[in-house]
């Protein structure tokens, strides 16, 4: 008898929770389905949130916005949507009930999550000690700006250029010149620069320029 009681008391559960499935079928496939789009704005600049997640909780299904904080779900009225992003407060949007259309939209707002901290005050040196001994063996004008200053100098540009070996157009600059020279004292006595007053003037001024001592 008490077996009796039981199996009927299961099958009339098992009934109720088959209609109960039913009818949140019903509601999710009727005529009151509503294609719900937006943007996620922020309150500070109302500039688009990127990526924000957007969950319905009540049909417990979500979507993410695209880069420019766009979203689109399909929804119920009255369903509880759920807005999220990291760096702002989760905020919660209710579905009005009262709507005639089947597409609708709107514009949220995300207050920016601001975490305060106590103020700190860093110093670079631990001690009054700490800081002399380095003010004393500073160097002042050892900075970036003018070690590119002393690297990018004309005298140092030149001594490097002095050891750089000739490219492609320097050799050929070279061999053409030597073969204009080679044309003009053709059928003649080759050029003795030892006698050419322009050579001894360019070597007088490498001297003092200090270029032959650097070869």
């Amino acid at each position: 008898m008490k077996f009796k009681i039981v199996s009927g008391f299961l099958i009339i559960n098992c009934l109720l929770l088959l209609n109960k499935v039913s009818a949140q079928k019903v509601n999710l496939s009727d005529s009151n389905l509503i294609q719900l789009s937006g943007v996620v704005v922020s309150d500070i600049d109302v500039n688009p949130i990127a990526y924000s997640t957007i969950y319905d909780k009540t049909i417990k299904k979500g979507v993410i916005s695209d880069y420019y904080g766009f979203f689109s779900l399909v929804v119920l009225p009255g369903d509880t949507l759920v807005i999220s992003s990291p760096g702002y407060s989760t905020s919660t949007y209710m579905v009005p009930d009262t709507l005639s259309e089947k597409r609708y939209s709107v514009i949220h707002m995300l207050n920016r999550d601001t975490v305060h901290l106590p103020e700190v005050t860093v110093y670079p040196w631990p001690s009054r000690e700490d800081f002399a001994r380095a003010f004393v063996e500073m160097e002042p004008y050892d900075d970036a700006i003018r070690r590119a200053q002393r690297e990018l100098s004309g005298e140092s540009l030149a001594f490097v250029a002095a050891r750089l070996d000739n490219d492609a157009s320097l050799a050929y600059s070279y061999a053409l010149n030597q073969r204009y020279t080679k044309l003009y004292t053709n059928g003649q006595m080759p050029v003795n620069n030892l006698l050419n007053p322009y050579s001894w003037a360019k070597l007088i001024q490498d001297w003092k320029a200090g270029k032959l001592s650097k070869q």
